[in-house]
């Protein structure tokens, strides 16, 4: 299994698995041509994409949805009321093939098997999805736009060898920032984005649960840097006698992917 964060910032935001049988995408936050663009560098073609998944409705995951479904053809899996928020914003029309994916059974796709889990952002119904080879043999989860991370996530996301997170914002650097009042605490909010504290104290939980990678996600460019992110979550595990190569290792996705993917 082949996993490669395309796009990942508040500029947009998309993520392809895949193995033999053909791919995914996890939103399509950027536009059909750049999707199509990225994708070509890693040796994928847009043909090859079976589903598209999407987290939420928001503009940076969203925003090349309906031309790159429509054009392919692909058909379009999320909860239902962020099919409803797509339909009533006009980006799915009556072209578009869309299906509400079951957040007990998940579904099977090009040799993948997808299931969804709930995440608190201030959206219509938000979802992350944890990806596992149809065989068994890997296992990676999203948990990005999420205000808190609880106990059900956690299970969720648990047997992930691969887990990429969200590490949107320092808060200091957010409450000192140029965002005014109103939009710093939605979001501080538990409806709004995972802080890098926040962050780490869930790479601490599932270190001990099993994960042995990370990659920080959907980093803000106002409020962080990839270095903060980086150390507090390095800071966070070396305190409870994690060390970054042995126990773990850990990476920070670019707002453009300048990498090869991640095999699983």
């Amino acid at each position: 299994m082949r996993f490669c964060p395309l796009f990942s910032s508040s500029s947009g935001n998309s993520v392809y698995i895949g193995t033999a049988e053909g791919g995914i995408l996890v939103d399509v936050g950027r536009s059909a041509k750049q999707t199509k663009e990225k994708l070509a560098e890693i040796g994928v073609g847009e043909d090859s994409i079976k589903a598209i998944f999407i987290t939420h409705e928001h503009s940076d995951h969203i925003k090349g949805l309906s031309v790159f479904a429509a054009k392919n053809k692909i058909p379009v899996y999320s909860a239902a009321g962020t099919l409803l928020a797509l339909r009533k914003n006009g980006v799915l029309k009556e072209t578009h093939i869309d299906n509400v994916i079951d957040d007990e059974n998940g579904v099977e796709v090009a040799g993948l098997f997808i299931k969804p889990f709930r995440t608190s952002h201030d959206c219509a119904d938000g979802r992350g999805y944890v990806v596992s080879a149809a065989n068994g043999n890997s296992k990676a989860a999203i948990m990005t736009d999420t205000g808190y991370v609880n106990g059900e996530m956690l299970s969720s996301v648990t047997g992930a060898s691969l887990v990429y997170i969200e590490s949107n914002h320092d808060v200091a650097m957010l409450k000192t920032g140029p965002y005014p009042y109103v939009l710093q605490q939605r979001i501080l909010s538990n409806k709004g984005h995972l802080s890098n504290d926040a962050c780490a104290e869930a790479l601490r939980a599932l270190v001990n649960r099993g994960t042995t990678q990370f990659v920080l996600a959907h980093l803000s460019k106002e409020n962080n840097t990839p270095q903060t992110a980086f150390d507090t979550s390095v800071s966070a595990l070396t305190e409870m006698g994690a060390l970054l190569g042995r126990d773990y290792l850990l990476d920070v996705a670019s707002p453009e992917n300048e990498r090869r993917p991640y095999i699983l």
